[in-house]
């Protein structure tokens, strides 16, 4: 049997692909290599993590000691020490394939193959690329290196009269579409934080909201997406019965963001007042409307607004509670 050492040192694995061939979950390998300097993975352009072969080899080992009652702690000395006087362990029987079972495309080319495809509207190709985007890279580089890069290059070249606005419209939709399964592909949780989000008063634009239900889903909270243009009395009324923990709004137009002016003002009337939490390139273009909205702004990112949603939760349901839903 090979040892580890002649396995491959090339990077080629995503964490998600790894994750799949070895049965350890993404948030176990990133512990693994932060606190007991397990691995060293490569960094590709995006500062993303890549695995090779080896890596691979290498943690089906160490999994195997630790399904065998070996601490996580003294398997990673072990091996270090091994490895150390070019000691390499035999590889386990179910060592990685040779071959890469998902080739990575890199993230700035599955960008410019996803806009020509919505710009010959071959929704085929386009699911296509989409899929195995979603097979190659983990959910926030799924959402905000793909997905949202392709929507600004759609919006973009519609705004400088480089396409029609049936094409904005139908690349608009299409990813909509698959947005929502997505959403709807992660279970509702009913004993968890539970956060209700929707678009402002005339906010017709609903990508971010959608793309902050799935990963505040992926995260294990109860999310209702309401959709756009909610009304706010009738969100007010809705919450008096439901008793939701958190109420996200977003506002892509100034107009709408200034709908949101008497929003904690209204919740504040209803028996268990719910955190009001607001966001959307409105206030970002424009600051002041922060002052104008009473309630707390999500930040000028997304990754920055889901900082912000889990210290609001947090605080909401206390560390223990909070930690549960995970």
């Amino acid at each position: 049997m090979a040892t580890i050492e002649e396995f491959s040192d090339d990077p080629k694995f995503t964490i998600k692909s790894v994750s799949s061939q070895t049965g350890i979950r993404p948030v176990t390998l990133r512990a693994w290599e932060r606190r007991y300097e397990l691995l060293t993975p490569h960094r590709s352009e995006n500062h993303y993590r890549l695995y090779s072969e080896r890596d691979v080899a290498i943690l089906l080992w160490v999994k195997n000691q630790v399904d065998g009652n070996v601490p996580i702690s003294q398997a990673v000395a072990n091996l270090h020490q091994r490895t150390k006087v070019g000691n390499w362990p035999e590889s386990m029987p179910i060592a990685p394939s040779r071959k890469a079972d998902i080739p990575v495309i890199p993230i700035t080319q599955l960008v410019n193959d996803l806009f020509a495809a919505f710009l010959k509207h071959r929704e085929d190709l386009a699911g296509d690329l989409l899929r195995q985007a979603q097979q190659m890279y983990e959910l926030p580089q799924f959402l905000f290196d793909v997905v949202s890069p392709v929507l600004v290059k759609i919006g973009d070249a519609w705004y400088n009269g480089e396409i029609n606005i049936a094409t904005e419209h139908f690349a608009s939709a299409y990813i909509r579409g698959k947005l929502l399964s997505v959403l709807q592909s992660y279970p509702v949780r009913r004993n968890s934080g539970y956060v209700l989000i929707g678009g402002a008063p005339t906010e017709m634009h609903e990508i971010s909201g959608i793309m902050m239900s799935i990963m505040l889903r992926s995260k294990g909270y109860r999310v209702e997406y309401l959709g756009p243009d909610v009304p706010l009395d009738d969100l007010v009324d809705y919450a008096s019965y439901e008793h939701p923990d958190l109420v996200i709004l977003t506002a892509m137009m100034e107009s709408a963001a200034l709908e949101l002016r008497t929003m904690s003002e209204k919740l504040a009337k209803i028996r268990k007042v719910p955190m009001f939490g607001y966001g959307g390139r409105a206030f970002v273009v424009k600051p002041d409307l922060q002052k104008k909205v009473a309630g707390v702004f999500l930040g000028k990112s997304m990754a920055e607004g889901l900082e912000v949603v889990d210290s609001l939760m947090n605080q909401r349901l206390g560390i223990g509670e909070k930690a549960s839903t995970r």
